[in-house]
C-alpha cells in the first residue's frame, strides 16, 4: 500500500478546503442545534413550572368530563320531611314534565328503592335509616339523631361527612343521604332525547312506532302530516337545539368562504404592485409588503373582537375579521409567487410588442395561478377552522354556540355534540380542498406535458 507524503497530503487540503478546513460553525453546528434546543426546553420547563403544575392537576376530573360527553344523569331528590316520600325532580329533566322510571320503586312497607345499577347497586329507605348496597357489601345510615350515621365500618366507597353521607357507586351513579332527604344520580350511557325532546307526541315511542305513525298513523297534530311534525319535533328540538346549531354551523362556512374570497379579490391585484419584479416603483412594493405583514401581525381574533365591536355580534363581524386577515395572508403568499416566477415566458410575450396588461396576462398569469388557487384553498380550509374559534368571542356562527354551552359547566353533551359537527364540516371540506388541488395539479402537468410536446 502506497504511503502518501506530507506534500500530497498538503495539495489534497488545499484543493479541498470545504472538506479540510471547514468553519467552526459547520463542525460543530448539529452540536450546538442539538445543545441549544435541549436547553430551550430545560428553560421551558423551569420557565412554567411544569413540575408543580403536573403536581397540583385535577387529573381526577378528566373521566368525569369524558363520561359527561357520552353520558347524562338523572337526579331525583326524596325529601324526608314530608308525609310522604315522593321523588322530586330538575325542573327541566330529560325524563319530561311527569317521570315515572321502572327503577323508582315504592315497596309494601312504604320504603323507596332506587336501582342505580339492579339491585346490586341500590339504596332503600325510610325516612329514618337508609340501606346502600354497593361492591358487595351492605351498609345502613341511620337518620334517628338528625344527621345521617354510618352503621358499623366505613367502606372506602362511602364518605361520611357531619350533614351527608356520600356513596359513590363509580360511573353509574352515587347515593347522598341526609337527615332531611336522599338524593340520587344515576348516569346512562347515551344522549337522552337527542331526536325528540319531552314536549314531542313522538316522545318515548320506539324507532318502529315512530315510523308507522309516519307512514299511516292518524294526524297528532290537525292539518300537519306526522311527517312534517316529526321533522318540525327533531328541528326545534328544546334540548339540542339542532335547528339553531345547524344554522350557526352554516353561518360558520358562510363566514369563511366569503372572507377568503373577498381576501383573496383584494390582494390579487394589490400582490402585483407589492412584488419586486413586476411593480415599476420599488417604494410602492415596500409600503404594500409592510401593509400585508400589519394585516397579518393583528391575530383574526383581535380583528374580530374589534368588528365585533363595530358592527355588533354576529357573522358580520367574523366575516370581516377573516378578510381583513386574508388580505395579508394571500397578499404575501401572491406576491412571493410573483416574484419566483421564470422570466422568459413574460420576456417572451413582451419581445412581441404586447402592453403590460397583456404581459401579465398570457406571460405571467399561467404560472402563478395554480400557486394562487392552491393557497386560496388552503386558507380557505384553516379558515373554516378559524372562523369557529372567533365565533366564541361574538363574531358568529358556531362557535358563539359552543362557548354559551361551555359556560354552564353542565351541557358537556352538547359541546361534544358541536364538536363532532365541526370535526365533519373540517374533515368534509378538507378533503374538498385536496380533491380541487390534486385536480388542479392532474390540469397543470398534462397542459405542460402538451406544451412541451407541441415545442
Amino acid at each position: 500500500m502506497a504511503v502518501m507524503t506530507a506534500d500530497q497530503i498538503l495539495s489534497i487540503e488545499e484543493r479541498y478546503p470545504q472538506v479540510f478546513q471547514r468553519p467552526l460553525h459547520k463542525r460543530f453546528g448539529p452540536l450546538l442545534l442539538f445543545v441549544g434546543t435541549l436547553l430551550y426546553f430545560v428553560y421551558a420547563v423551569w420557565f412554567f413550572n411544569l413540575p408543580q403544575v403536573m403536581r397540583e392537576s385535577h387529573w381526577e376530573r378528566l373521566p368525569l368530563f369524558l363520561t359527561q360527553w357520552i353520558s347524562y344523569d338523572v337526579q331525583p331528590t326524596f325529601p324526608l320531611d314530608t308525609p310522604q316520600i315522593e321523588p322530586k325532580y330538575p325542573r327541566f329533566s330529560v325524563l319530561g314534565a311527569d317521570p315515572h322510571p321502572d327503577w323508582v320503586k315504592t315497596n309494601a312497607d312504604g320504603s323507596i328503592t332506587v336501582l342505580v345499577n339492579g339491585p346490586a347497586k341500590s339504596v332503600t329507605f325510610t325516612k329514618t335509616v337508609a340501606t346502600i348496597i354497593a361492591n358487595g357489601q351492605t351498609v345502613q345510615v341511620s337518620m334517628i339523631s338528625g344527621k345521617p350515621v354510618v352503621s358499623g365500618a366505613i367502606p372506602a366507597w362511602i364518605t361520611a361527612h357531619d350533614e351527608e353521607v356520600v356513596a359513590d357507586m363509580g360511573f353509574v351513579g352515587e347515593v347522598r343521604v341526609a337527615a332531611d332527604r336522599v338524593k340520587v344520580r344515576k348516569r346512562f350511557l347515551g344522549w337522552a332525547n337527542f331526536v325528540f325532546d319531552p314536549r314531542s307526541p313522538f316522545f318515548e315511542k320506539s324507532p318502529s312506532e315512530v315510523i308507522s305513525l309516519i307512514v299511516s298513523g292518524p294526524e297528532l297534530k290537525p292539518g300537519t302530516s306526522n311527517l312534517a311534525l316529526a321533522a318540525n319535533n327533531i328541528w326545534y328540538n328544546g334540548q339540542w337545539q339542532h335547528g339553531d346549531v345547524w344554522t350557526k354551523l352554516l353561518q360558520t362556512v358562510v363566514m369563511a368562504f366569503l372572507g377568503t374570497l373577498l381576501g383573496g379579490i383584494v390582494a390579487f391585484p394589490l400582490a402585483f404592485f407589492a412584488a419586486r419584479n413586476i411593480t415599476p416603483s420599488g417604494l410602492l412594493s415596500q409600503v404594500l409588503k409592510r401593509f400585508f405583514d400589519f394585516m397579518r401581525s393583528v391575530d383574526m381574533l383581535i380583528w374580530a373582537l374589534f368588528f365585533t365591536r363595530a358592527f355588533g355580534p354576529g357573522p358580520l363581524a367574523g366575516s370581516a375579521a377573516i378578510f381583513f386577515t386574508e388580505i395579508g395572508t394571500l397578499g404575501k403568499t401572491y406576491s412571493e409567487a410573483l416574484e419566483n416566477i421564470d422570466d422568459k415566458p413574460r420576456e417572451g410575450v413582451l419581445s412581441t410588442g404586447a402592453n403590460g396588461l397583456l404581459v401579465q396576462r398570457y406571460g405571467v398569469l399561467p404560472e402563478v395561478i395554480p400557486v394562487f388557487i392552491s393557497q386560496t384553498l388552503y386558507q380557505w380550509e384553516s379558515n373554516t377552522r378559524g372562523a369557529t374559534i372567533i365565533g366564541a368571542v361574538g363574531a358568529g356562527g358556531i362557535g358563539l354556540k359552543l362557548w354559551e354551552a361551555m359556560r354552564t359547566n353542565s351541557n358537556w353533551a352538547n359541546v361534544f355534540y358541536m364538536v363532532l359537527l365541526i370535526l365533519l364540516v373540517v374533515f368534509i371540506f378538507d378533503n374538498i380542498s385536496s380533491f380541487l388541488r390534486r385536480r388542479l395539479s392532474r390540469t397543470i402537468h398534462d397542459y405542460n406535458r402538451m406544451q412541451a410536446e407541441q415545442g
